[in-house]
């Protein structure tokens, strides 16, 4: 199957996967796919329910183990790492935001966001003022001390992003970011993506059924039946 790359030379690529197939029991998902995103590319993946889409982010995203294939993330051979190299390289390199947000309802949307960084064996004050600095930025500053229950979805998918950002991660991966959201929220995080790939530099791999988001990436593939049909 040909290689879905983008328009940067190769030495600018971030991610490249090749001959990635994937089996649940006898049905499998991923029939040989290949997927390349350069560095600060934002790109979108689409398809109906059942196309592949989050199991190839899964696999991209190093949370699933492909039955067959390769992959590279940042001139790393992300298959060969196990056990706390494989988790090590996830934290430091990879950030995931969901629809579900899955922030921790003890926690305030600092102590959310700081602790990746705090995993990632940096100091508590260290995590603090980068997670202030990067709530500031997303315009929480004044929901440091909120709980999740205390934000409204826009709010909590923003201290989410911010939580994936904590530790610069290379990479930057969102399934239906903006799902659960209505239309004015939908807008804002539609564009904080694209101000976050000027900002920050991320490579960005997008989920969505969102044809409007879908239009304002680098690219846009669509899946069908565990493979790319169509690059937009």
């Amino acid at each position: 199957m040909q290689e879905v790359t983008g328009s940067n030379p190769v030495f600018s690529t971030m991610i490249s996967a090749k001959g990635i197939e994937k089996s649940f029991g006898d049905l499998k998902v991923l029939k040989g796919l290949d997927f390349c995103a350069s560095k600060s590319e934002v790109v979108s993946i689409m398809g109906s329910s059942g196309a592949g889409k989050s199991t190839l982010l899964q696999i991209l995203g190093t949370l699933s183990s492909p039955d067959s294939g390769t992959l590279v993330i940042d001139g790393t051979d992300v298959l060969s790492l196990k056990g706390n190299s494989l988790a090590s390289f996830r934290n430091r390199n990879i950030g995931f935001v969901f629809q579900f947000h899955h922030l921790l309802p003890e926690f305030t949307s600092l102590e959310n966001v700081m602790i990746p960084a705090m995993i990632a064996g940096r100091s508590r004050r260290d995590s603090e003022s980068e997670a202030k600095v990067l709530l500031e930025d997303l315009g929480l500053s004044g929901r440091l001390a909120h709980k999740p229950s205390q934000l409204s979805g826009g709010e909590q998918q923003r201290v989410a992003i911010a939580r994936a950002l904590i530790n610069r991660p290379a990479v930057l991966f969102a399934d239906e970011p903006s799902g659960n959201l209505d239309s004015r929220n939908k807008d804002e995080i539609h564009n904080l993506f694209f101000s976050l790939r000027e900002r920050y530099g991320q490579t960005i791999v997008i989920v969505t059924h969102d044809p409007e988001l879908a239009s304002m990436c680098d690219r846009s593939l669509i899946m069908r039946d565990g493979m790319f049909v169509q690059e937009m």
